[in-house]
């Protein structure tokens, strides 16, 4: 066995995630980028590294490496978890088998195993003969079939074991509206997420010919290059709001708060049931979305407990198109009123929501409103071409949102809303 410099195999930018995963500062760490940024090879580093270290202070710990789909794995991570091993100076320690694919730390018998999420039987009956799965990577995430799908993988794999990591290594989808990117835009004090480029690369790492298509495709097709070798999110040229940005919104910001707003989107069986409480920035035309109820199949008066010990006495707007609805909440405490109505109103309220200098949301208080604000597009026809109009669903917390601002809505119609 060798003695390796880690610096000779990690990129610099995945210095500081080393030494948060030294000190195990978060659970979950999710590393997006665009191509070459070598985000794949620090994950297979700090996998068999992690093992061996946990092994000499006597703690038997073992991995799993998923992919969406079985067939993909062993030209891929397979080979990468290889490389790794023989990275390291440590292939002497280490055993490979294709059947069943894993790699076996010969001192203990720890191993990683490798299984597609297309056969969920396979991935929910792993079972280790010494220790527990301490880690988790999830190759190509934006594969998987969304949030779900890889919160019941980790409710069935991150069990019975002292402390655990789950990697998960992407290249940004251009739609903002994927799951992957709206997922990683949510704060969690557990989660670290990291974004890399092949530019923080040494360049003998990635070779002259890579260097060249990066710098030719960034000169003939600049978007598809801040796509492809930058990992942006740069969007499919239908996005309907391009002023929203997710973040934390603090506790003192709200406490400052003086210019509230309220505003409801019923539903019940197939359509959830949406509240949202926002502050509007008259003078520097921002709208902050910090607070929201999103539920199937709640009662008007459930809803109005939810809401009335927040709300009190204030006005909430409600779309107008359920009269009887209004009147029950009203006889259960709440100051509600209809939406006004007209022509185009949908029309006129989205437009003035886009004229917002900014649409500030917190992911964390108000996912499901970040959802819809950050993935609302418009649609397309048979020869991909955009449909006119905006499109009526997905979209019950903009509603509630325009229902709440339209006394900010200066129009000389008598209604805007719909």
């Amino acid at each position: 066995m060798v003695t390796v410099k880690l610096s000779k195999i990690i990129a610099p930018t995945f210095a500081g995630v080393h030494r948060d995963i030294k000190q195990h500062r978060h659970t979950h760490y999710w590393l997006k980028g665009g191509r070459g940024s070598t985000k794949s090879s620090f994950i297979s580093v700090e996998i068999p590294l992690g093992m061996m270290r946990d092994a000499g202070k006597g703690q038997y710990t073992n991995a799993i490496v998923l992919r969406r789909y079985g067939v993909t794995l062993r030209e891929s991570v397979f080979e990468q978890i290889g490389w790794a091993i023989n990275a390291l100076g440590v292939a002497e320690l280490w055993k490979s088998s294709v059947s069943p694919m894993s790699w076996t730390y010969l001192p203990t018998g720890q191993r990683i195993i490798f299984r597609g999420a297309d056969d969920p039987t396979k991935v929910k009956s792993i079972k280790f003969a010494v220790g527990w799965a301490k880690y988790l990577w999830y190759e190509e995430v934006n594969e998987f079939e969304g949030a779900e799908k890889i919160r019941s993988i980790n409710q069935s794999v991150l069990r019975g074991g002292a402390d655990f990591f789950a990697f998960y290594s992407f290249n940004p989808p251009k739609a903002a509206r994927n799951w992957v990117n709206q997922y990683a835009a949510i704060e969690r004090e557990d989660t670290l997420v990291h974004h890399s480029t092949y530019l923080t690369v040494p360049p003998e790492w990635l070779g002259e010919q890579f260097i060249v298509e990066a710098e030719h495709l960034k000169a003939v097709k600049p978007e598809a290059y801040r796509h492809e070798y930058l990992g942006e999110v740069t969007g499919t040229g239908g996005e309907v709001f391009d002023n929203v940005t997710l973040r934390r919104i603090t506790d003192e910001e709200i406490s400052r708060f003086d210019n509230l707003r309220r505003g409801i989107d019923w539903g019940y069986a197939a359509d959830p049931f949406a509240y949202n409480v926002c502050h509007y920035d008259k003078t520097r035309r921002r709208l902050y979305l910090f607070r929201e109820i999103h539920k199937v199949r709640l009662s008007n008066r459930a809803a109005a407990g939810l809401i009335k010990p927040e709300a009190g006495n204030s006005r909430i707007t409600c779309d107008s198109a359920e009269p009887k609805s209004i009147d029950e909440v009203r006889g259960y405490g709440l100051r509600v009123v209809g939406a006004r109505k007209g022509p185009d109103s949908v029309e006129y309220g989205i437009k003035w929501l886009q004229d917002l200098e900014e649409i500030i949301i917190d992911p964390a208080r108000c996912p499901e409103t970040a959802r819809e604000f950050s993935g609302y597009e418009l649609e397309r026809d048979r020869e991909g071409i955009f449909k006119a109009g905006y499109p009526d669903k997905d979209n019950h917390h903009i509603d509630a949102v325009r229902y709440a601002c339209e006394d900010d809505m200066k129009r000389p119609s008598i209604g805007i809303m719909k």
